[in-house]
């Protein structure tokens, strides 16, 4: 299986990932997982909020893990916006649902869980932020001059929105 880290492998699964499930997502306004879940939704994302201590975050109904969220319907990738310690009951449940893709967001790694989750199939990143690999990956990025360490001649393709 590819490193899951390489650009085309990351642009491919932000491409093909429309269903999020944001796992440990907030609702105040000023924690980055809220700021995360609203640029994906305004990015032509679903985007599944499962916490279980609120009823609804961005609009949308929270569920309190993945197996009720799943219920409501699949769930391409699993972002998650847990410490490192919680995501190895996460990822069994990310291989449960039959998610495609396991994501931990910065600073969140865990190698076992996810030789666990690669061994069922699913890609994983691990220690990268979803709206800061698409606004690299997708334009956006450079043009505030941040050095994105994406050279290319062609204009990247964007998502439908």
């Amino acid at each position: 299986m590819n490193d899951a880290n390489d650009i085309p492998t990351l642009r491919r699964i932000l491409h093909e990932s429309r269903r999020i499930a944001m796992v440990g997502i907030s609702a105040e306004w000023h924690r980055p997982s809220f700021f995360v879940g609203k640029y994906l939704q305004e990015h032509g994302y679903i985007m599944i909020p499962v916490n279980p201590k609120y009823r609804e975050v961005l609009g949308q109904p929270c569920y309190p893990n993945l197996t009720e969220a799943r219920a409501a319907g699949p769930i391409d990738m699993v972002d998650c916006f847990r410490k490192s310690d919680d995501i190895d009951p996460l990822a069994d449940e990310a291989i449960a649902i039959g998610a495609k893709t396991l994501w931990m967001q910065l600073g969140v790694v865990h190698h076992a869980a996810a030789a666990k989750a690669r061994a069922a199939g699913l890609e994983v990143v691990m220690d990268r932020c979803v709206k800061i690999e698409h606004g690299r990956l997708f334009g956006g990025l450079n043009w505030a001059g941040v050095n994105t360490r994406v050279i290319s001649a062609r204009r990247p393709r964007q998502l439908p929105y």
